[in-house]
């Protein structure tokens, strides 16, 4: 048997090992010399063919042949993970100076904002808020209120109608509620008076989207009734309203009007800070006795007040916001800015 060059396989293993520039090229030149296919082991798994002197003599000079590879190869590995480390900690560092990454926060949309601030104003002023359904049925929200079939104010509605589940029912029995009033008359029947309530909600009414109108919009009525209830309680009651909404110089204005459910009645107008002008805003007046009656009251025993105002013209005059359709376009250039 030819002897093995073992110094010139350790010079060329040390070499190899040199040379690898990544830990997989340093893997692979270490399977070349000491895997199990290995030149070295090679050399190793032939001793067992020699005599016992010769077995000991290279027996030897693998032992210190691989000792050396063994050397080389774990200096090597500890540069090139350590130079693989400097890499990914310059890939992952973090910049400590740098300013923090503020994830953004949802908020309020301005409507559902506008409708709370008006419900914590108005519970400052002693009314508890009520909801009600949205599908109301035609005595709900129109007879009970003063305005029977026959009655003109119907055309003011455009009322959306909905066709009944119940075959005993009418056609035109069931309706898109036109405003949250119902829900005075059905609180009126479910306890006595006294009676304080904000009732906020969405309504129909059969309109084109435009600046001012919207087919679908939100309205905030109130109600209140009590014994020795006046005109100047009503007046009060809008006087601090309208303050908590558009600030402490907010002014208003009553002039005479007309609606089926109150008498006397009156529009109210707002001098807003904001504006610098005076707003056409809400309607209001004293609970028609009828309406009264209806809910069980005794016209002559309490008496009751009653006012309601579009929650979207609340939130143009907060925000100084002219046109509705901005409300409802869902765009997030507008709605961040809440």
């Amino acid at each position: 048997m030819t002897a093995p060059d073992l110094d010139g396989l350790r010079d060329r293993g040390l070499a190899a090992y040199a040379a690898a520039d990544t830990l997989d090229a340093l893997d692979a030149a270490k399977a070349e010399l000491v895997g199990r296919r290995g030149d070295l082991t090679a050399v190793q798994r032939s001793l067992g063919d020699l005599e016992p002197e010769q077995r000991r003599s290279l027996g030897a000079q693998v032992n210190a042949v691989r000792a050396a590879l063994a050397e080389a190869e774990a200096e090597r590995r500890a540069a090139l993970e350590a130079q693989r480390d400097r890499v990914v900690l310059a890939a992952e560092a973090l910049d400590v100076t740098l300013p923090p990454r503020t994830p953004r926060r949802g908020s309020l949309h301005p409507i559902v904002e506008t409708m709370e601030a008006m419900v914590d104003v108005l519970a400052g002023l002693g009314f508890t808020a009520v909801e009600g359904p949205e599908v109301e049925s035609d005595w709900f929200n129109f007879q009970a209120m003063n305005i029977p079939a026959d009655h003109p104010a119907r055309g003011m509605h455009d009322t959306i109608y909905v066709e009944p589940l119940a075959p005993r029912d009418p056609p035109g029995s069931l309706v898109l509620r036109t405003h949250t009033s119902p829900m005075q008359t059905r609180t009126m029947l479910a306890k006595p008076p006294p009676v304080y309530i904000a009732v906020p909600g969405r309504v129909f009414r059969q309109e084109a989207a435009d600046a001012t109108h919207l087919p679908v919009f939100f309205q905030m009525e109130c109600l209140a009734v009590d014994a020795d209830l006046s005109f100047a309680d009503l007046r009060g009651t809008l006087a601090e309203l309208c303050r908590g909404l558009f600030g402490a110089d907010t002014r208003i204005r009553m002039r005479p009007d007309y609606y089926p459910f109150t008498e006397p009645s009156a529009d109210v107008d707002a001098w807003v800070p904001a504006v610098g002008d005076w707003v056409e805003l809400l309607g209001s007046g004293m609970v028609h006795p009828n309406v009264l009656r209806m809910a069980g009251y005794d016209p002559e025993q309490v008496s009751g007040f009653a006012f309601g105002m579009g929650v979207e013209r609340v939130a143009m005059l907060r925000h100084g916001i002219d046109d509705l359709r901005l409300f409802i376009d869902n765009d997030l250039r507008f709605l961040t800015a809440f």
